[in-house]
């Protein structure tokens, strides 16, 4: 996927303690939904839909990628920053973002929109860089995958964190969970549907450091820069045996194994969940959840 880049002014949102070394060395690729600038040794991604909670949708995942791309090819960058703007890091993954190629049917599409949300989240695992996110408002779905596969997340403490996908009928696009915070707390999470808060996320460490919203981004910039101090080459090659460790245990079978029920499930339709999705259509995800909640009472009475 082409990308364009050009010389910028970017220090802005920097801390002012780190932007003096930095005004002269920064580049930007900009695009619609991703921005990445370069500030000397840090690669600062930013999801850029504010308007849509910075929703997840194809183009933006393959746009992330193709950032991702940029920054493994560039040795300049130590560390890799990933935020979110708006109000909220991401509300996760926008399914119905994305238009179909020519000829493709509506399950190639919904396949290939999968499989692209899926890399992305991956190449931000894989990323030979150390990666710090920086998390607020919400970091739900797909979004707190993305924030698990980084090496460090940084949280503001109003963030809320949730795999709500349960809740209206879809699936888990990377199953990555589990192997973050253990068996309990990720069934917790991915059979409940419900949100947690910082502090509960903290506890089954799916963040490291919580924070107030006003020092998130310095916070963040300051574990960047703790990363950055130190030996690249160590660093790269000890975060690939950390990796490697998983890889050895079947991480990457494991998470594409489940890629594929998560196809099953959007791909599987119900009467009850026929009935859902034209409530969720015409009123709204509220509605449809209240319409669910009373037709259990009504089969249990």
């Amino acid at each position: 996927m082409p990308v364009k880049r050009w010389q910028v002014s970017c220090c802005a949102n920097l801390p002012r303690s780190h932007r003096q070394n930095q005004q002269r060395h920064s580049t930007a690729l900009r695009v619609t939904t991703i921005i990445l600038d370069k500030q000397g040794y840090l690669a600062h991604i930013r999801l850029n839909r504010p308007d849509k909670l910075n929703a997840l949708d194809p183009a933006t995942a393959g746009l992330l990628n193709a950032a991702l791309t940029e920054i493994g090819r560039d040795d300049s960058i130590r560390v890799v920053l990933l935020t979110g703007e708006g109000r909220a890091f991401s509300a996760g993954f926008d399914l119905h973002g994305g238009q179909p190629q020519p000829g493709e049917t509506a399950n190639e599409q919904l396949r290939r929109e999968l499989v692209e949300a899926f890399d992305a989240i991956m190449s931000l695992r894989n990323c030979p860089k150390p990666t710090v996110a920086a998390v607020h408002g919400y970091c739900l779905g797909s979004s707190m995958e993305l924030s698990a596969v980084c090496d460090l997340t940084i949280s503001s403490d109003d963030c809320q964190f949730g795999a709500p996908e349960v809740q209206f009928g879809s699936g888990i696009v990377c199953m990555i969970l589990p192997w973050i915070v253990g068996e309990k707390a990720a069934r917790e999470l991915l059979l409940t549907g419900k949100k947690i808060s910082a502090a509960r996320a903290a506890e089954i460490g799916l963040v490291n450091r919580i924070v107030s919203r006003e020092r998130l981004l310095e916070t963040a910039f300051d574990v960047a820069r703790e990363i950055a101090t130190n030996d690249p080459l160590a660093v790269a090659m000890t975060k690939r045996a950390l990796n490697r460790s998983q890889d050895i245990r079947g991480l990457e079978q494991a998470l594409r194994e489940a890629l594929e029920v998560d196809l099953q499930i959007e791909q599987t339709e119900t009467p009850e969940s026929k009935k859902f999705n034209s409530i969720l259509g015409e009123k709204g995800l509220k509605a449809a959840l209240a319409w669910r909640e009373k037709l259990l009472d009504r089969e249990h009475r």
